[in-house]
């Protein structure tokens, strides 16, 4: 994973923390962190998580480790 997927990991995994919050608390954490949802920032940050989830749609089409071990050739003896 190159560091640009783990860096647009954890900015996805922050986006749904903060949904979590508003969805079971109603308590949007980035707003209030950064002034609300109409500051400058604050829309930055969102912009910076959907382009993070857009990044890690390439992860659905990556081959696991598991699926990598099991096509490598096996050695002979």
């Amino acid at each position: 994973m190159s560091g640009m997927q783990r860096a647009a990991l954890v900015l996805t995994i922050i986006g749904a923390i903060n949904w979590g919050l508003v969805g079971f608390f109603q308590f949007d954490l980035v707003a209030a962190i950064f002034g609300g949802q109409d500051s400058a920032i604050a829309r930055i940050v969102y912009g910076l998580v959907g382009l993070a989830g857009l990044i890690n749609i390439g992860l659905l089409f990556a081959p696991s480790e598991s699926e990598e071990r099991a096509t490598e050739p096996r050695p002979t003896r």
